[in-house]
């Protein structure tokens, strides 16, 4: 027997897992706060509310609109992956699961995957298993957009770039190390995938789940509208750079740049909000405005200014979104239950 509990053990190692992540973040947000430059007398949060009063409330409210626009294609999206496996979901339901996943995913980074999936199977009664095979699908449809934007930016600003990773990186060969760490990382992963799968494989419930998963996972093979699905895909895209778009233009510190500015701002958020940190925090909030001051020569204090109020608003969107949702979907559940 066991001196300690198993289960006691993976609630510390989850607990101690998410004290890291916290700490992480309350770390990059404290550096990115301490950059911010003030006059005299000013404190950082007065210098933080003169710049949301000056920005415009209209571009700001249609950036709004867009985002809440490119969820609701998102959860279309959705629908079109869960309908091959033989499950017809109302866009209410896919629309509020989704809703309910971002709330989770400001708490626990890549939490809402789970929750998504979890209160569609309240709501449609879709097994969880096949709808989170779905979600993964998604993810890494979401993947193959993100490298081609990366890839895209890169190619549009490379003089720009070039120039500042010559700066930082002066002496080190940083394209080498790239190319080792691109041999490594998946060789790594490939690795511990197979040694998760060999332990796992002859459970028998983790079998039935892994049945389920793949039905879910390889949805998007058997869909009968590949144009639709590309043609979501690329909107969600599009709509996620035009809340970028409209946010830099609701300042008039970034007013002035071009969209190529604006394209490559767009690319440095998306990856750090890919970072598994709750909902970018932190690596957001240090990777942007790393953008704007070094590739566009933004003041630092105004580049902090505006990313915390533009992931601000983000993510007052999402809480507010999230909570009604969640909301929506308790009276919904318990509705159906007393029928």
């Amino acid at each position: 027997m066991p001196l300690v509990n198993p289960n006691i053990l993976k609630g510390l190692k989850s607990t101690f897992q998410y004290l890291v992540i916290l700490s992480v973040t309350a770390g990059l947000l404290w550096i990115s706060l301490r950059s911010i430059e003030t006059d005299p007398g000013q404190s950082t949060s007065e210098f933080l509310w003169m710049t949301w009063s000056s920005s415009n409330k209209f571009y700001l409210l249609i950036m709004f609109l867009v985002s809440m626009f490119s969820h609701l294609l998102r959860a279309l999206r959705w629908k079109m992956l869960l309908a091959p496996a033989g499950y017809s979901t109302s866009t209410s339901s896919s629309f509020l699961s989704l809703m309910i996943g971002y709330l989770v995913n400001l708490v626990i980074p890549r939490g809402g995957e789970v929750s998504r999936s979890l209160n569609l199977w309240k709501l449609e009664k879709v097994p969880a298993e096949v709808s989170f095979g779905t979600v993964v699908t998604e993810r890494l449809v979401d993947v193959i957009c993100l490298l081609s934007l990366v890839a895209f930016s890169f190619w549009m600003e490379w003089d720009k770039l070039k120039e500042f990773l010559n700066h930082k990186f002066t002496g080190w060969d940083l394209m080498e190390k790239a190319s080792w760490a691109w041999l490594v990382i998946p060789a790594v992963g490939i690795l511990l995938l197979v040694v998760i799968w060999k332990a796992l494989r002859r459970n028998q419930k983790f079998q039935s789940l892994v049945r389920g998963f793949q039905s879910g996972l390889f949805t998007i093979f058997k869909m009968n509208n590949y144009g639709l699905f590309l043609f979501y895909s690329l909107a969600i895209w599009f709509l996620y750079f035009l809340t970028t778009y409209w946010v830099i233009k609701a300042f008039d510190q970034t007013a002035h740049l071009g969209m190529d500015a604006v394209f490559t701002v767009f690319a440095l958020g998306s990856v750090a909000m890919a970072v598994p940190l709750p909902g970018g925090t932190g690596s957001y909030h240090t990777l942007v405005p790393l953008g704007l001051v070094s590739l566009y020569g933004l003041a630092q204090s105004d580049a902090v200014a505006l990313v915390f109020i533009f992931h601000a608003l983000q993510t007052l969107i999402l809480i507010a979104a999230g909570v009604i949702s969640m909301i929506i979907s308790l009276w919904l559940i318990r509705s159906r239950m007393t029928k």
